[in-house]
């Protein structure tokens, strides 16, 4: 038996919902996220009565855009994100906030996409590539896989529309010839004809991607609420990776996502293999940090940075514990 087996093998949760205490006395929290794969583990908490039966109302908002998830946790009007954790590095370096990365998550499952008409790198040269913020996290991904191709970052231009939604559009409407685009949208795009280059975990190396935050005095002022907050998205997680929930899980996806049942039996494949799927209970890739703090320095400039600044994961270690 494998560790992934050892940990989620028992961890099949009953469906339908648990409710501890009345609605009126649940703790709220608005959550933002971008729609996608990832978001399964929320997915199941909600369902499955993860958040109910530890007395926290969860409302999950979809992000447009990094800018407005990191504005929005900034200004409080949301509690706790998921999103790449170079986003909270953004945040820390460039706005000069207090945030605390809690838990991990996974690797961005990212592909470079490319139009039909882009046989070669070279042909990348002097056309517009689509990113999120051209400042953050899978922009740099995208310039790390063209220069190890021999473009530098001036031989393109970095056009910024949003997140991989705003991308997949933009590139079938021409706007551009290259972006990182993970599933679900990657296989739309490929059935439309879109190229597939290759993953960036390939091309990479280990990578932090995926990643839950939050400010570092919001947490300091809400430790049991984090903490239980942080064992209903592991009991979700545990759920999702255990294959025996796999057709439940599957309909979570058409359901939340609005997803063809094909392709979210395509998602659930990959966000459960046992390389490169969801991590174990969230267990955070700290050599996988460090590269997306090398890749940040490489594009932005300045000192190396310490991947402790960024992190707190004693409230994941206590919430872990309890469990």
């Amino acid at each position: 038996m494998n560790r992934r087996q050892a940990i989620i093998g028992g961890a099949t949760l009953a469906a339908g919902s648990f409710f501890a205490g009345s609605a009126s006395a649940a703790t709220k929290l608005t959550l933002m996220v971008f729609p996608g794969m990832p978001n399964l583990p929320l997915f199941a908490a909600e369902a499955n009565g993860s958040f109910a039966k530890r007395d926290l109302a969860v409302e999950i908002k979809y992000a447009p855009n990094s800018d407005e998830l990191r504005h929005g946790l900034a200004d409080g009007r949301f509690q706790i994100v998921h999103s790449a954790a170079d986003n909270a590095v953004a945040m820390a370096e460039m706005a000069k906030l207090d945030i605390a990365i809690v838990i991990g998550g996974d690797d961005s499952f990212n592909h470079l996409f490319v139009t039909p008409d882009v046989k070669f790198y070279a042909d990348i040269k002097g056309k517009p590539v689509l990113v999120d913020a051209p400042n953050t996290a899978y922009a740099f991904q995208l310039y790390a896989m063209l220069k190890q191709h021999g473009l530098a970052k001036g031989d393109y231009i970095v056009k910024s529309v949003g997140g991989t939604t705003a991308r997949l559009k933009s590139m079938q409407e021409g706007m551009g010839v290259a972006a990182m685009i993970n599933p679900p949208f990657s296989i739309r795009g490929a059935r439309a004809g879109l190229r597939d280059m290759g993953s960036a975990a390939q091309a990479l190396g280990a990578y932090q991607a995926g990643a839950g935050f939050v400010l570092r005095s919001w947490a300091q002022a809400n430790q049991d609420t984090l903490v239980k907050y942080l064992q209903a998205y592991i009991e979700g997680l545990r759920w999702v990776l255990d294959r025996a929930n796999r057709d439940a899980a599957i309909k979570l996806y058409t359901q939340r996502l609005n997803m063809p049942a094909d392709i979210a039996s395509q998602c659930y494949d990959v966000v459960t293999q046992s390389t490169g799927g969801l991590a174990v209970d969230g267990a955070f890739d700290m050599e996988g940090f460090r590269n997306v703090l090398k890749l940040r320095t490489e594009f932005e400039g300045g000192p190396p940075l310490a991947p402790e600044k960024y992190l707190d994961l004693s409230y994941y270690g206590k919430a872990l514990a309890a469990m």
